[in-house]
């Protein structure tokens, strides 16, 4: 399975990918995460690719992409002719303003919006992302992501980014309902 987490510098993009590799790992498959992001840092294009396999993992880079999650526009518009057709694309739906997604498996949620409007901090709008991303595709498991999270986010804020996960996982869940 390859993963593109896609946004600007400052959204959480790398470490997303990082926590959903390491969360692969935990749940005993073999991941590889690679990142590339502007020269600007914050504010500028970035993105974090995840590949998960229970097999060996002989590429750096996917090929294409099986699933595209968006927190930006500009990032939305560079990656999506690499998804692939009939592929899943996650966005922030506050960011990212797609016209045609019939050939895709579409989702959106809000989850800048709602980590700041939930929790007071815009920042955490990744965990929000992972959460609504973990049970929309059940790539890894719920208790992986947590104890990820838990050993890879700044000591003091495990217990917001674990709520804000929780928030992003619960949505995700009644999405995947419908």
């Amino acid at each position: 399975m390859n993963i593109r987490f896609s946004g600007f510098g400052g959204q959480g993009i790398v470490l997303s990918g990082f926590i959903l590799g390491n969360a692969a790992i935990k749940d005993g498959n073999n991941a590889i995460q690679t990142q590339s992001y502007g020269s600007e840092s914050r504010g500028g294009a970035c993105r974090s690719d995840v590949i998960i396999s229970d097999k060996n993992i002989n590429e750096l880079s996917p090929p294409a992409i099986d699933v595209l999650v968006s927190m930006s526009h500009s990032a939305f518009e560079k990656y999506i002719p690499m998804l692939k057709k009939g592929g899943t694309l996650i966005i922030d739906s506050d960011l990212v303003f797609p016209e045609d997604v019939k050939k895709f498996k579409f989702y959106g949620i809000p989850a800048t919006d709602i980590a700041y409007k939930k929790f007071g901090r815009k920042i955490i709008g990744n965990m929000v992302m992972i959460g609504y991303v973990t049970a929309i595709t059940k790539i890894v498991t719920k208790k992986g992501v947590k104890e990820s999270i838990k050993n890879n986010v700044p000591k003091g804020t495990e217990n917001l980014n674990i709520k804000a996960f929780e928030e992003g996982y619960k949505l995700g869940l009644k999405e995947g309902r419908k």
